[in-house]
């Protein structure tokens, strides 16, 4: 269960719609309470089956999905499903897996399905709002278990011999240090650019690996070998 910790993280400076997805009432009550602590994150929403989910989505046209894999009215893939359809019809929606379940393969899954970062429920309020954060910033955000198994299940489905793009020797660089987690302004002081050519480099990245995400881009890049 999600934990609480005294140090906020830093809050956004506009205020970003949440809905909640999950079949366990009391799940959704406890992160709403949690969130509406925060001056810059407002619950505009709430579903514990995919359908309700599209329903109050086409309603209040939140900004970022707090999705639970496992739904227990439909079948196991039922989360991924409904991710892909979510991502798919609402491009502007970030998804961002919170569940239970921590699978190799589930996370890279659903990072395949459009989610934008992965979550497991047992982490603290902290790294929560920091996750909730960096994905309405267009961000990655994974805690260290799900990024862990994201990297194992990427090594064991890496091709023997997969093709690989052709990328720009600053193109490489941008692309190493999204594997990082780095956010578009951190990348630019790196490489002394401007936080505007780092988002030009990232979008032809993820032309490059015909990417829908920051996240499917870095999985991309390592299934292929070139990070």
């Amino acid at each position: 269960m999600i934990t609480e910790q005294q140090a906020p993280a830093a809050p956004l400076t506009s205020p970003v719609r949440i809905i909640l997805v999950d079949d366990h009432a009391i799940v959704r009550h406890g992160l709403r309470s949690i969130l509406e602590r925060e001056e810059d994150l407002e619950v505009v929403g709430e579903a514990s089956t995919a359908a309700e989910a599209m329903a109050v989505i086409e309603r209040a046209r939140p900004s970022i999905a707090l999705l639970d894999l496992k739904l227990s009215t439909g079948a196991d893939t039922e989360g991924l499903d409904l991710c892909a359809k979510l991502t798919e019809r609402h491009p502007s929606l970030a998804v961002l897996v919170l569940t239970t379940f921590l699978d190799d393969s589930l996370v890279a899954a659903a990072i395949q399905h459009g989610a934008r970062g992965y979550v497991v429920k047992d982490v603290d309020t902290t790294e929560l709002l920091r996750a909730i954060r960096a994905v309405a910033r267009d961000e990655s955000a994974f805690d260290s278990r799900s990024a862990a198994a994201m990297v194992r299940s990427m090594r064991v489905k890496a091709d023997p011999e997969p093709a690989k793009a052709t990328f720009t020797e600053r193109e490489q660089r941008v692309l190493e240090l999204l594997a990082h987690g780095l956010s578009n302004r951190v990348i630019g002081a790196k490489l002394f650019i401007s936080e505007t050519t780092v988002k030009f480099h990232v979008r032809n990245i993820m032309r490059k690996l015909d990417a829908s995400s920051r996240a499917e881009a870095v999985y991309e890049a390592s299934k292929m070998g070139v990070i």
